[in-house]
């Protein structure tokens, strides 16, 4: 069965670039279509936002899902490689405030940008959270709830506040 788009997702011709059979749900949020670029077969599930920026570029690669109530922000850049699980309410952030100045308030600080990479075959557990500037090697597991605050190598099974290394599928 071939699988079109429905709900809130725009055109395909608004996209900077979008495989066929993706399924964007009712309610999903897509800003700057212009710097999103969507795989093959890729899934994006209801109220998530897609939180394009007007410069660098958010790609999500063929066969990724994408669940539930998700935020995704491409501010500082983004890539998620094929076959990527994210379960529902995962956050994903590419930018924060500097912490810089003790006597400017924190939302007049500079915002300082961290392109994140997930590479393929990884998967994210409901209600993860992935800060500024980290890489998820191939096939990482992200425990649920986890706040993933560095890098981590392929196949690495990851947990907790912040995340840590709890063992290696490999």
């Amino acid at each position: 069965m071939k699988r079109g788009s429905h709900g809130t997702g725009g055109p395909p011709w608004a996209f900077r670039g979008r495989g066929e059979n993706t399924v964007i749900e009712d309610g999903v949020l897509i800003f700057h279509p212009e710097n999103v670029t969507l795989g093959a077969n890729v899934y994006v599930g209801h109220q998530t936002i897609l939180k394009g920026y007007f410069r660098n570029e958010m790609r999500i690669g063929d066969g990724s899902w994408i669940g539930q109530q998700c935020f995704i922000h491409s501010a500082g850049g983004l890539d998620i490689g094929t076959n990527v699980g994210v379960a529902p309410c995962v956050r994903i952030l590419s930018a924060k405030h500097a912490l810089d100045n003790p006597d400017v308030p924190i939302m007049n600080q500079e915002i300082q940008f961290g392109s994140v990479t997930i590479e393929d075959d990884c998967d994210l557990g409901i209600g993860a959270i992935v800060l500024p500037g980290v890489t998820l090697g191939r096939g990482t597991m992200v425990g649920a709830g986890s706040v993933v605050t560095k890098s981590f190598p392929a196949y690495s099974v990851i947990a907790g506040n912040p995340a840590r290394i709890l063992r290696s599928l490999k």
